[in-house]
């Protein structure tokens, strides 16, 4: 028989065992795997011990034996503590993984103290907050220390845009509250002085959009803020960049222009701009009405007093000033009899509630005339007067009643220097209702309006 015919056929169950030449097949089975199904048998035994309570085995009363079954610590453990599973130690002796090894320069670096003669700044011991590309020319400045990171900031807190947010809501509380302290308290707080130049622009923008009172309480602030926080050289550029800024603002308002020459001449008079800056802009700018109109402000006499007042009477002056303004255009209107430029004049008093003011002293001064030939006359233009502000709606009939209310009240005062008073207060009623600005409500002699009750007409 050929001797090949003798071997054991080679099947699956006895390939790779080559030891048994005689056919009796055993499952291949390989290393790996028997050792996985060991492992599985003892995570078994091992889950059956830990529901076991542990309680003493077999042992009677009093002997010193005891089987305790101990709880394993680990499910991995074959019998042997196994050093590979401890926590950030070795893998054999004299043996240390790769992936245990921790880089202290990478990971982590013990931060210096800024007291510390080692602490250099310079060796990325900075944190840069928001970029200072719109600040003045991209400095930076170190705004302060921090303790947790051991490192020093650098930069403003906020971006350009969260600042003029926040700019713009504090001056709006400003005009509301006329306290230049608190918003240097909370420029100071916003800790953004990169930011500073914009202030000029945001406040003037504002006020022009407004009245005379928020134009006046603009400059004084401008005066407040320098030079604290607020440097020369903030204010140069705040002013150099309204003034690239005016084709914008004549958009919105149109005598801007007017406008930012009375803000640029009132600065130099309260000493916020230097007078170099006007000619500088001058040489810049050849020909700019704005700097041509604030030079030709600061040139004329007695500038200093007159752009003190530059934003007429309105400008939230005492009560007494809006009286000597009161009596300057109603002597001047006498004068010149001009109905358009008085107009003008009682507008820019910005006093709508105290018209009633005007119309007392405008009749007491038509009374004081002591020309007897232009009394009526002059009592006649001054119920012109009144009949034209009423009618294009600058003051109110009841503004008119109420004046002439308080006349009467004052007339046995006024008849000691005025004997005739009562007849010529009596002939300016007349003219005033006929000019249609008293309406139709009687006056008493003790000054007040006569209304009748709705119930007695109702029973008449």
């Amino acid at each position: 028989m050929v001797e090949f015919a003798k071997r054991p056929e080679i099947t699956v169950e006895t390939m790779g065992k080559v030891h048994n030449p005689s056919g009796e097949g055993v499952k291949a089975v390989s290393s790996q795997l028997q050792a996985k199904k060991n492992k599985i048998k003892e995570e078994k035994a091992a889950a059956a011990a830990e529901e076991d309570d542990h309680e003493t085995k077999g042992l009677t009363e009093g002997s010193s034996k005891r089987n305790i079954q101990r709880k394993k610590t680990d499910g991995q453990v074959s019998g042997n503590f196994d050093s590979k599973n401890k926590k950030q130690g070795g893998s054999g002796k004299g043996q240390w993984k790769n992936d245990q090894l921790v880089s202290i320069d990478d990971d982590y670096k013990q931060p210096l103290d800024v007291n510390d003669p080692l602490y250099d700044e310079q060796e990325d011991n900075y944190i840069l907050t928001a970029d200072t590309e719109n600040g003045n020319g991209g400095e930076l400045r170190k705004v302060g220390y921090d303790p947790v990171d051991g490192k020093a900031i650098y930069g403003p807190m906020l971006t350009n845009s969260e600042f003029k947010v926040q700019l713009a809501e504090c001056l709006k509380e400003y005009f509301d509250s006329c306290d230049a302290d608190e918003v240097i308290r909370t420029l100071l707080e916003l800790n953004c002085q990169e930011f500073h130049s914009d202030i000029i622009k945001k406040s003037i923008s504002l006020a022009m959009d407004k009245g005379p009172r928020e134009r006046e309480l603009t400059s004084r602030l401008l005066t407040s803020l320098h030079p604290t926080p607020m440097s020369d050289k903030d204010m140069e550029t705040g002013f150099e960049q309204l003034l690239d800024s005016l084709d914008d603002l004549c958009m919105d308002v149109p005598d801007a222009k007017s406008l930012v020459a009375c803000f640029v001449a009132r600065a130099v008079v309260d000493e916020v701009l230097p007078p170099a800056f006007l000619s500088e802009q001058n040489n810049t700018r050849p020909g700019d009405a704005v700097v041509e109109k604030a030079l030709s402000l600061l040139n004329r006499e007695h500038c200093t007093a007159r752009l003190e007042r530059i934003w007429g009477p309105g400008d939230g002056r005492p009560v007494d000033e809006i009286k000597k303004e009161m009596d300057h255009l109603l002597k001047e209107y006498l004068l010149s009899r001009e109905l358009d430029e008085a107009a003008r004049c009682v507008k820019e008093l910005d006093a709508p509630h105290f018209h009633h003011e005007l119309v007392k002293r405008g009749v007491n001064i038509s009374m004081e005339i002591m020309d007897g030939n232009k009394t009526e006359d002059d009592l006649d233009a001054m119920a012109a007067l009144f009949g034209f502000l009423v009618r294009n709606a600058i003051i109110s009939e009841y503004q008119v009643q109420k004046g002439i209310s308080r006349l009467h009240q004052r007339l046995p005062d006024m008849s000691l220097d005025i004997p005739a008073a009562a007849g010529l207060l009596a002939e300016f009623e007349r003219l005033a209702r006929e000019g249609g600005c008293l309406g139709n409500i009687p006056i008493k002699d003790n000054g007040s309006p006569k209304v009748e009750d709705d119930t007695k007409e109702a029973e008449k």
